[in-house]
């Protein structure tokens, strides 16, 4: 079938951006498109959008259903495919100046873990049985690839059943000794909530949540890893502390000692992540590291959460566990980033400063590491 002439462009920034390694398109009445490369937002092209042609983008690529969602609600969040070339999770809102979309690539190929890079420790995650696993960071930190690289892991190696609830579903998962059911908010469920519910009846072993967004969610995917299952999730947050106190938060003050409680029982991990840009123009994954242990489990339950970072620095060398700054200071050693980045990313940049001048534990002196400049980006065609 013959695409509209807005869509037929949308194709084309869509595929130069992909073509040269870009993760998300900003689209903006009133505005020349903007790709993200490496966390930086570069100009795409020269055309100025009106309000009239992404209003008809939108009309070209949306459903009868979905664009009159669109108008109702004022924002609507779907995906869209390019036949078989590539994956994209996609946002339409109004804004002061007319309609605007954001765009975010989905990768076709699931990396594996070994090709992220990351420590052993999140490996050791993928033998978990039951209880609760996050994976947290802002958006566009990378929790998605390294969530599909854990599910991939456990696909390829145990006989599971894992049903996953996304808005939208991103990572394509086919069956390999796991039967893999993906199930998508808005085309195969009305809700996050609706299709927990529905899962607990549905024999399964993993239940993938894309996001705990309110307190029903939240609360369901308590009882289903205090039943017995093994519950992936995410969340916006900077780093393990952030997220206990985030989900229990969550709730009135009369029902925080219970999720505590329960939190503290079955939360198996916490994975936050934040993306550094490198020496060499690319951007690195910097992972803090929570991993229950009897110390984590009490510090939880006795509201002694500001205790939380100490306990997983110095349970780096047993359990395997890091705090954010650890993780920058093995990326800083290892050459990656400089010395300017590592302190401006860093939680403590004044312990940080100390460690690299050689002063307390596991302090360095990289002498080799030096700032550089990100070169000027020229597009490649797509042609």
């Amino acid at each position: 079938m013959a695409i509209g002439e807005m869509e037929q462009k949308l194709q084309k920034y869509l595929r130069v951006m992909s073509a040269n390694g870009g993760s998300d398109l900003h689209m903006k009445s009133t505005a020349v498109p903007r790709v993200r490369l490496h966390g930086v937002l570069k100009e795409l092209g020269k055309e100025t959008w009106t309000s009239t042609m992404m209003e008809n983008l939108a009309k070209e690529i949306l459903t009868p259903d979905q664009y009159q969602k669109l108008v109702s609600d004022l924002q609507l969040d779907f995906s869209y495919v390019i036949g078989s070339e590539g994956r994209f999770r996609a946002n339409f809102f109004y804004q002061m100046n007319g309609l605007s979309s954001v765009m975010r690539i989905i990768p076709v190929d699931i990396l594996p873990l070994e090709k992220l890079n990351l420590p052993k420790a999140v490996e050791d995650l993928t033998e978990v049985q039951r209880g609760m696993i996050l994976v947290t960071g802002v958006t566009g930190s990378g929790k998605s690839t390294t969530l599909a690289a854990i599910i991939d892991r456990i696909n390829a190696t145990q006989s599971k059943h894992i049903i996953t609830v996304e808005d939208p579903v991103e990572f394509v998962h086919p069956d390999k000794k796991c039967l893999i059911n993906q199930r998508g908010v808005g085309e195969d469920t009305h809700s996050f909530a609706d299709a927990l519910k529905a899962a607990l009846r549905e024999d399964p072993d993993i239940i993938l949540v894309g996001e705990m967004r309110d307190i029903e969610t939240i609360e369901i995917a308590l009882h289903a890893a205090n039943t017995g299952h093994l519950v992936f999730s995410t969340l916006h947050t900077l780093d393990a502390k952030e997220t206990i106190d985030r989900i229990i938060g969550t709730f009135g003050a009369e029902e925080q000692p219970r999720i505590r409680l329960a939190l503290a029982s079955v939360l198996e991990g916490v994975l936050s992540q934040r993306l550094i840009p490198t020496i060499e123009g690319g951007r690195v994954a910097g992972i803090e590291i929570l991993k229950k242990t009897a110390r984590i489990e009490q510090l939880i339950m006795e509201d002694r959460d500001n205790e939380i970072p100490d306990a997983l620095a110095e349970g780096k060398e047993i359990y395997g566990t890091q705090t954010f700054d650890q993780a920058l200071l093995d990326i800083f050693r290892e050459g990656k980033i400089t010395e300017e980045m590592a302190l401006e990313y860093a939680t403590n940049p004044s312990d940080m400063k100390l460690k690299m001048q050689g002063v307390g534990k596991g302090a360095i002196v990289d002498e080799n590491a030096d700032d550089k400049e990100m070169e000027v980006f020229d597009f490649k065609e797509d042609e």
